[in-house]
C-alpha cells in the first residue's frame, strides 16, 4: 500500500513528466553546487574571523552586523546557485 506522498508523487510526475537530465548537465550541476559550497565555507570563515575581531574589541552590535551581513551573504549565494541550477535544468 502506498502512502499519501507517494501517491502524490505518482500524480505530479504523470501531469508534469520529470525531465532526464544528461551527464553533462549533471557534471554543470555538480560544478555549480561545489563552487556555491565553497563560497559558503569562505563567507562562514569571515564570519568567524570577524566575529572574533569584534568580541576581542567587545562590541555586541559588530557582532550583530556580522551575523546580518553573513545571513545576506548566504541567500545570495543559494539564490544564484538555484538560477544557475535552473539554466542548465532548462537548457535540455
Amino acid at each position: 500500500m502506498k502512502s499519501a506522498y507517494e501517491l502524490a508523487m505518482d500524480r505530479l510526475s504523470k501531469s508534469a513528466p520529470e525531465k532526464k537530465l544528461s551527464s553533462a548537465q549533471k557534471a554543470e550541476i555538480a560544478e555549480i553546487e561545489s563552487v556555491a559550497l565553497s563560497r559558503v565555507a569562505q563567507a562562514e570563515l569571515a564570519l568567524k574571523a570577524a566575529l572574533d575581531a569584534a568580541r576581542l574589541k567587545g562590541d555586541f552590535l559588530e557582532e550583530d552586523e556580522c551575523r546580518r551581513r553573513y545571513g545576506i551573504d548566504r541567500a545570495r549565494i543559494e539564490e544564484e546557485r538555484e538560477v544557475k541550477r535552473e539554466r542548465v535544468r532548462s537548457k535540455g
